[in-house]
């Protein structure tokens, strides 16, 4: 059986360098809870919503073209794999054609198989489709 990661993109008018900044800006979009940096390939960073918190390094980066964040620990605790992140990569891809930017997330590991699919599914869709998206179109994300 084929695995089929999840998969989420928006666009808007805007650079590949402001997307790349606001993908970054991580504090802004998606974690009120952020501390570290997401930037340039080396960089660490935990984000935490109460007792769940992911610790990611900066695999890759290519500003204004992909970055690849690598989960180096986390805990889930709603799930009985706690660290069902780990070692799971999400890999952001920016591109631009017709004046506008494109910003594509797929995170490498988080499939229909894996016991948090669903609810991670349907976090991703509001943090990027919703929030990300205010952040990169009107300035202001809606993080938790």
């Amino acid at each position: 059986m084929e695995q089929k990661n999840y998969h989420c993109s928006i666009a808007a008018n805007i650079t590949a360098d402001q997307a790349y900044a606001n993908i970054a800006n991580v504090g802004a979009w998606w974690a009120k809870s952020f501390n570290g940096k997401a930037l340039e390939t080396g960089d660490t960073f935990t984000v935490q919503f109460g007792e769940t918190n992911v610790a990611f390094e900066i695999a890759e980066a290519s500003p204004n073209k992909k970055v690849v964040w690598k989960v180096t620990d986390c805990n889930l605790h709603w799930l009985n794999d706690k660290k069902e992140w780990k070692d799971t990569n999400v890999v952001w891809e920016i591109s631009t054609a017709n004046n506008k930017t494109q910003i594509d997330m797929v995170h490498e590991g988080l499939t229909p198989e894996v016991e948090c699919y669903e609810d991670c599914k349907k976090g991703w869709d509001e943090h990027i489709s919703d929030s990300l998206f205010k952040l990169v179109t009107g300035g202001v994300g809606k993080p938790v």
